[in-house]
């Protein structure tokens, strides 16, 4: 068996792989460092951006909104004679049939006892009114928002979604 050489003093200067013949071990300089750790940066941000977008489960399934029905609630038919401005001889009267439309079912027994105030309500401002005011679309969606205003001031905590026409007669 050979026996093995006995490093000499020039040996031990020089690295175990420089002894043996081997290329020398590069440093990776800071320039590199920096770009390889803002490669990193970049891909665990791309990932995580991914993963929040498309979903981090394919497994659960989407929750399903419980949409509740709307609930109705009619009024007695209001009808009532307009502001008259111009002098006219003839009287004009307003007939509107109305529908409160409410969130949710369990309001109905806390607004049922509120309703001739309701009525009251609509009684004295449809008084005021004007036929010009109830000319066309606008006019309609203006009434409709001043009385669901209107509504709500009386039935409040509680409050409607809105107040639904079923007929509007001016003559």
């Amino acid at each position: 068996m050979a026996a093995k050489a006995k490093k000499t003093d020039a040996d031990e200067d020089k690295p175990d792989a420089e002894a043996e013949g081997a290329k020398p071990k590069k440093k990776l300089s800071p320039k590199m460092m920096i770009i390889a750790a803002g490669g990193l940066v970049v891909l665990l941000g791309g990932g995580a951006g991914a993963y929040l977008f498309f979903g981090h489960s394919g497994s659960e399934k989407p929750k399903e909104a419980v949409v509740k029905p709307a609930t109705f609630v009619d009024l007695p038919d209001v009808l009532v004679n307009l502001s008259n401005t111009g002098g006219g001889d003839r009287a004009q009267y307003l007939k509107v049939k109305i529908v409160l439309e409410l969130p949710d079912a369990e309001l109905v027994p806390k607004i049922q006892p509120l309703m001739p105030r309701v009525v009251d309500a609509f009684q004295t401002y449809l008084r005021e009114l004007r036929p010009t005011d109830l000319d066309g679309s606008a006019g309609l969606y203006r009434l409709k928002e001043e009385l669901t205003r209107r509504v709500n001031a009386v039935v409040a905590p509680s409050h409607i979604t809105a107040v639904l026409f079923k007929e509007i007669v001016v003559q």
